[in-house]
């Protein structure tokens, strides 16, 4: 018998059909007479449609190959994220930082640009911010401003009605207040909220995943708390309690998608090192294309209802205090879906690498293909299962080999 076996005929019954010629066959042969969708082929297939290669997950994307120009990607992200928050930062809500707002209803005259004027004549300073929220006849000006006194609050409305008369009076303004106490206790509550949070994904990521895992489902993490973040920096909205739910929400979805793709990994390379198949790298790639569909099908249904929320919630019916949950949850999950695919897989490949025996198995492996592709002898160099790969001693010669799997074991007598 050849030392590379020829791919099983289909027959269940495990046998070889009509007799062929003991000709030899190296792997490069084999993984061409192979089904397009067999696992056992390493070469991608690249001639096959977009969408048949992105339902079949046969490997076809390069993703763990071309991981330094994904890291370059993520960095410019990380990049921009990183100099939003520290030039522009967050405009915090009135429930973190305290204050008065005041909702004015849009009517004819009223607009951002006069409310804040009134604001500024009658107070002698600028308010913090004047934003519109709502649509329709549901829709508001908003100004939140420092703790305005009772006697203030009043000037400011008395200012709106008698320039906005007959369409608003006094009574459709409306205005709340909260004291800095507050908006510090409810600051402190969401740092909590976080930071328990963060420990129980440690500690679940510790315990579920070894320690490369580990250590690239975190960082996907943190990449996914840093680009959200400075997005929404970038966006300008307020910070409110909506926004730190949706921040925690969309955590959880990316730390679901990262161990779907591990799962994947784990499985495919439980004995990589026994096999001259593939590298660890390729093995990890082909998971990510295995479980590709999967996270664009759950970053899709994700999206959709999202989308419905801002459409519906915030621009038909004027519920302006649902679009930093919406935002927040859009971005995450965009973002959740790109770290488990673009860095975390990525990057649990690199940290393989540097253990020796992968790094050895990659160069077995390449250097045994590059003497197939020479036409050199390569019989000795195939491992055998449950056995030490360097020990020559222990190893079946291909006469005693088996021609085909039967499935079964056989008894000790």
């Amino acid at each position: 018998m050849s030392s590379t076996q020829r791919p099983n005929s289909g027959r269940s019954d495990g046998s070889r059909g009509a007799a062929q010629p003991d000709v030899a066959v190296d792997d490069t042969d084999v993984t061409r007479e192979m089904s397009p969708t067999s696992e056992a082929n390493f070469v991608a297939e690249s001639d096959r449609s977009f969408l048949s290669r992105l339902y079949t997950g046969t490997g076809a994307f390069e993703f763990a190959g071309h991981r330094r120009a994904w890291y370059i990607v993520t960095a410019v992200i990380l990049a921009i994220c990183i100099a939003s928050i520290a030039i522009r930062g967050f405009t915090l809500g009135i429930d973190f930082e305290g204050g008065t707002q005041v909702s004015i209803p849009v009517s004819a005259g009223v607009t951002s640009d006069s409310v804040e004027e009134v604001f500024a004549d009658t107070l002698g300073s600028e308010p913090e911010s004047v934003q519109t929220a709502g649509s329709g006849s549901s829709e508001t000006v908003q100004v939140r401003t420092e703790t305005l006194t009772i006697q203030q609050t009043q000037q400011v409305t008395s200012a709106l009605a008698d320039k906005f008369a007959p369409e608003l009076t006094a009574a459709e303004v409306s205005s709340s207040d909260v004291s800095s106490t507050w908006g510090g206790e409810i600051t402190k509550k969401m740092l909590i909220a976080l930071a328990v949070f963060l420990i129980i994904v440690f500690v679940y990521i510790a315990v579920r995943f070894d320690r490369e895992m580990s250590l690239a489902a975190l960082a996907s993490l943190f990449f996914d708390i840093i680009v959200t973040a400075g997005i929404y920096s970038l966006v300008g909205w307020e910070v409110t309690p909506a926004t730190v739910i949706g921040l925690l929400t969309i955590l959880g979805f990316s730390v679901y998608d990262t161990v779907v793709v591990f799962d994947k990994v784990a499985e495919n390379t439980r004995s990589v090192l026994q096999t001259t198949r593939r590298t660890y790298a390729e093995q990890t790639n082909l998971a990510i294309n295995q479980t590709l569909m999967r996270s664009i099908n759950t970053t899709i249904i994700s999206v959709l209802p999202i989308i419905a929320l801002m459409v519906i919630a915030v621009w038909l019916l004027g519920v302006g205090t649902l679009k930093d949950l919406a935002l927040i949850q859009l971005v995450g999950v965009v973002v959740g879906a790109y770290s488990s695919i673009f860095l975390a897989a990525p990057l649990l490949v690199t940290l393989k690498e540097r253990r020796s025996e992968i790094a050895r198995h990659t160069k077995r492996v390449l250097d045994r293909r590059a003497r197939v592709a020479a036409g050199q002898d390569v019989s000795e160099d195939r491992p055998v299962r449950g056995r030490s790969a360097g020990s020559r001693s222990a190893k079946r010669s291909d006469e005693d080999a088996p021609t085909s799997p039967t499935g079964k074991r056989r008894r000790s007598r």
